[in-house]
């Protein structure tokens, strides 16, 4: 049985997504980001399984390095927990749907059509369902997350994208 303090423990604190200042990106996406940041911060569940049971809240660097999604889990006070490299390959699909989403939807706010802005939010919730399974599906065994968590870290993982092709 996980005790009240494990439970408090196993979340994130804080999300540092690498090369932050390096590209600009549209506003809507960077309201993405700080909106998935900030939602992690306040609520998630995320405790990574390892050996040496570090207790939490834990800081997270993401980063794309070599066609791999790097998550860097450090204790709260930044040192090094532990690291864990994903293949990015099964996210290049969902993050090609999610930026043409994104792109539909600034043109229909642009030109004033709530319809379809409604349809491309519809869309766009079930893209982020779909990529949160597929986050806890690469993650089993290494990090334990909840769904809204891999939800919000699939937005990063796009953002993050489109910071690395803006480069």
């Amino acid at each position: 049985m996980t005790s009240t303090t494990e439970t408090e423990g196993a979340r994130l604190a804080r999300v540092v997504l690498e090369g932050e200042s390096q590209a600009s990106l549209s506003p809507f996406i960077e309201a993405d980001r700080e909106q998935a940041v900030t939602d992690l911060a306040a609520a998630s569940h995320f405790a990574p399984l390892t050996r040496a049971q570090v207790a939490g809240p834990y800081e997270l660097h993401l980063a794309i390095r070599d066609g791999r999604l790097i998550f860097d889990i450090r204790d709260r006070t930044g040192v090094p927990v532990t690291a864990i490299g994903l293949v990015l390959t099964p996210f290049r699909r969902l993050v090609k749907d999610y930026q043409l989403l994104v792109d539909s939807h600034i043109l229909a706010v642009e030109e004033g059509r709530e319809a379809r802005i409604q349809a491309i939010d519809m869309g766009r919730r079930g893209l982020h369902n779909e990529g949160a399974e597929l986050m806890r599906q690469r993650l089993a065994g290494k990090i334990e997350i909840d769904f809204d968590t891999a939800r919000r870290l699939f937005t990063l993982v796009c953002v993050l994208h489109q910071r690395v092709s803006a480069r």
